[in-house]
């Protein structure tokens, strides 16, 4: 700022002003000219009891850092992810930095810095003089320890304001140079600057404020303009280095060399203010013996060559794990051990110096993310193509993986133009950063199975997989009573397959059987069972509970189901996931992070005979056997949603559990129908991803044989049918009910039972059969059963004739030839029914009829 003419009254305003500062400035100097006098404020001088009265511990708090998150390889080892920071910083101890770098700082800022006490006599009076009587621009002269001070009360500014407002106004405050208010800000900075010199050593001191000072932009610290400028630690840095960086931190707006197309200061003119800076940087350090001739010549001649090293920031830089990446910082986020608020906790990730080492393995995520990028486009022209999978660990909910299809970025408009991009997490909920969720199809049979078991019943009941309408519901367990709500679903391959075991229909993923099996239980407490396994909305609403939602209609994210079918898998311990295994704070100390909840969510003989049950999906001609791969048993459940909208596969090992999902992000494309990468259609597509993650999570994890099942849940209970003729149909059907049985109604029977009423059960009473076997009931005609007449040996058309006048119409022959016959029409040999067996009239009477030459 170039000079201004003053005034001889505006000349007498700052002489004045001089002198009022030097009352007390003048004997501080004295202070500092003998530190001991400081130190023990041993003074009767009025001026330094103004002085006094001025506060002289400065509290030097912990800096902001920037925050690392790692992933492991699979020796252990940390890999970064991404950095978060409002200031690049990396503090560094004191055998971390470079001695030219010490050296040069004291050579150039402050020679006499380890003589005097905190304040630089000369070079106060100096600036004193120039600034408030001679007039003119702001004159500098502060020693480090002043510099360090104004940093730390500047640093404390943006760890305390809430508001851009207030910080600018606390900043001006610590910084403030011209008028009364810098005369009175100065004789603060100088104040704390001897309370400084009293608590805190000279080594300290400049350690503190190397690794505080800016330069340029974002970069703090002496260990990140290092990396950032030149690509080297602090430690290594050269003699031209150290003083380049010593240079910046004169002026670092206007020396910072990392703007090559500056025409002041760039490329092209070799970086010509920050070089001038830094060759008086390098003549101060051999005026002041720190280098030798040699080493002086050999720096001056080096050309200011920057490497710039962009630092890591934020989770676009994470590649493949940077949706995981987001996850996590949405974690610290809602966690209160980073922060009593919201506001507090995003300023610890970006400014609290954490390391964060989370629960992701690097080999499993490079795996499902190459295995996904193999079958699955980032984007396809006429649909909106989406694939997630997520992994994680039984017993302990650790997230092994996570990855999709598309893009990490934040940038709204870029996501808007191309659907390659999106700042959404189709693994995780609405809250943490992912979207509404999917639906999940037949997925959600495996907690219809698992409260059929914990409400007793086998896996080899017989139930009735045949095609109807379901009509009467159970909602009692929440004060619902029985509804009445039509439901007819369908078979993927419009099968109706009549009597299966609930064993079978897992394998086959049989909807109809798993919605008679529903039929039987109560609806809600099959939501609850889900529920108490870690299945929820991902939008958080609460799930609804009509039958079609039986066979998945609520939209859940995958990592839900992971971690709900990972507690099946380990004996019924449902555990929350979690995303980060140990957080270290910038003083070394470990931050507990969040932890996992685990819950005995069912009993383990129910989880583990549910687990024996799905291990048969996995098997020949279950429906995920083309994802099977060797190495360690196998158990899981594949989904569907209507219109094959979306597809799943969930299931793995004991140690590690995948939940994988390929649909349309928006729209409503079948996947049967939409051909993705190598030839497949997106409904195929899941069983090669899937292998391909199974692989290496098997290489990496392994896996145990499954817990053995419960052998009573396996059996089929032998029970005897019980009579129920005489009764209603209705009641008939209660009865059969409440003995573990489905009942369907036949034709109706010739019998002496009153019309209507049940004459016969199908099979009949007292026979022993499987809990669970559909009863056939067959009503009365009212009629007693006539007895078929006797027609063997007649002649076949006299038979019919016979037949006919005791109400038998309907006839079928069966010819036998026979050459040692006579030749006509033959002869009756045998019927059935036999002569004299009741049977209603209307029935089928067959005759074999043996004559020379059949027709």
């Amino acid at each position: 700022m170039p000079e201004q003419k003053r005034t001889a009254r505006g000349v007498l305003g700052g002489f004045l002003g001089f002198i009022g500062l030097s009352a007390a400035a003048g004997l501080l100097v004295t202070a500092a000219v003998t530190p001991a006098l400081a130190v023990t404020g041993m003074t009767a001088n009025n001026a330094i009891s103004v002085f006094d009265g001025l506060p002289d511990y400065l509290k030097v708090g912990q800096s902001m850092e920037k925050t690392n998150i790692f992933a492991q390889t699979s020796d252990g080892k940390p890999v970064l992810l991404a950095s978060f920071f409002d200031q690049n910083r990396e503090e560094v101890s004191w055998d971390q930095v470079s001695q030219f770098a010490k050296d040069g700082a004291v050579a150039a800022e402050d020679p006499r810095f380890f003589e005097h006490g905190g304040i630089d006599v000369m070079g106060t009076t100096r600036a004193i003089l120039k600034t408030y009587v001679i007039g003119g621009a702001t004159q500098g002269g502060s020693s480090i320890t002043q510099q360090y001070v104004k940093n730390v009360l500047v640093q404390q500014c943006e760890i305390d304001s809430t508001t851009d407002e207030e910080l600018q106004a606390c900043a001006d405050d610590a910084t403030q140079s011209d008028g009364a208010e810098g005369a009175g800000r100065k004789l603060k900075e100088m104040r704390y600057a001897i309370g400084v010199e009293k608590d805190y050593s000279k080594d300290e001191i400049l350690l503190g404020y190397l690794n505080i000072a800016n330069f340029g932009a974002r970069t703090y610290g002496i260990q990140a303009a290092s990396k950032y400028y030149f690509g080297v630690t602090a430690a290594n840095l050269t003699v031209e280095q150290a003083a380049t960086l010593v240079a910046i931190v004169n002026y670092p707006s206007r020396l910072r060399i990392d703007m090559p197309d500056s025409e002041t200061n760039g490329a092209a003119n070799g970086y010509a203010k920050t070089l001038e800076r830094r060759d008086y940087v390098i003549n101060k350090m051999l005026e002041e013996g720190k280098i030798t001739e040699e080493q002086h010549a050999a720096a001056i001649a080096v050309p200011i060559t920057p490497n710039i090293q962009q630092p890591s920031t934020g989770c676009q830089t994470a590649s493949s794990m940077a949706f995981f990446c987001d996850y996590v910082t949405r974690v610290i986020q809602k966690d209160e051990a980073f922060g009593a608020t919201p506001e507090a906790r995003a300023a610890t990730l970006k400014r609290g110096g954490l390391q964060v080492y989370t629960t992701l393995d690097y080999d499993l995520q490079v795996a499902t993310a190459t295995s996904i990028d193999k079958y699955i486009p980032r984007s396809m022209e006429n649909t909106d193509i989406g694939t997630a999978a997520v992994t994680v660990q039984p017993k302990t909910g650790r997230i092994l993986a996570m990855a999709q299809n598309k893009t990490y970025s934040n940038n709204a408009a870029l996501s808007e133009a191309d659907n390659s991009y999106t700042s959404v997490n189709y693994n995780t909920d609405r809250d943490f950063g992912g979207s509404s969720g999917f639906q999940v199809g037949s997925t959600f049979k495996a907690f219809i199975l698992v409260d059929w078991l914990k409400n007793g019943h086998s896996l080899r009941e017989s139930v009735s997989g045949s095609k109807r309408t379901f009509s009467k519901w159970n909602y009692n367990s929440c004060d619902l009573g029985t509804q009445t709500i039509p439901y007819t679903p369908k078979n993927y391959d419009g099968t109706s397959p009549g009597q299966i075991t609930p064993i079978e229909a897992t394998r086959r993923s049989v909807n109809t059987a798993f919605i008679a099996m529903a039929q039987k239980l109560d609806v809600c407490e099959i939501f609850q069972t889900a529920k108490d396994l870690g299945v929820h909305r991902a939008d958080a609403d609460p799930m609804e509970t009509f039958p079609a939602t039986l066979l998945g209609a609520n939209e859940i994210a995958p990592l839900s189901l992971a971690t709900a079918i990972a507690g099946i898998a380990a004996e019924g311990l449902s555990c929350t996931p979690i995303a980060i295994d140990k957080v270290v704070g910038p003083d070394g100390e470990e931050i507990e992070p969040p932890k996992s909840t685990c819950t005995q969510a069912v009993t383990p003989e129910v989880a583990n005979t549910a687990a024996y049950a799905m291990e048969t999906v996995f098997d020949g001609g279950g429906t995920a056997s083309r994802a099977a791969v060797g190495g360690a048993p196998l158990m899981g459940k594949t989904g569907t949603a209507d219109d094959a909208v979306h597809s799943w596969i969930t299931g793995g090992t004991t140690n590690a559990i995948t939940s994988l999902w390929v649909g349309n992000v928006e729209g409503k494309d079948s996947m049967y129908d939409v051909v993705v990468n190598e030839g497949v259609t997106g409904f195929s597509a899941k069983f090669g991803i899937f292998s391909g993650i199974l692989r290496t999570a098997i290489d990496k994890f392994g896996g145990d044989q499954f817990a053995a099942p419960d052998d009573a849940l396996i059996r089929a209970k032998q029970i005897q049918v019980p009579d129920v003729a005489g009764q209603s149909v209705e009641a008939a059907t209660a009865a059969l009910a409440n003995a573990g049985f489905g009942t369907q109604v036949g034709a109706p029977v010739a019998s002496s039972v009153e019309a209507g009423l049940v004459a016969s059960t199908n099979p009949g009473a007292g026979a022993t059969v499987s809990t669970g076997s559909t009863i056939t009931l067959q009503p009365s005609t009212g009629t007693p059963a006539a007895a078929v007449p006797n027609v063997v040996g007649a002649d076949p058309n006299a038979a019919v004739e016979t037949l006919a006048g005791a109400g038998y119409a309907n006839v079928t022959i069966v010819c036998e030839p026979d050459n040692g016959t006579g030749a006509g029409p033959g002869t009756v040999t045998a019927q059935t029914p036999e002569p004299g067996t009741a049977a209603a009239t209307g029935d089928e009477v067959t005759l074999t009829v043996r004559k020379q030459k059949c027709d």
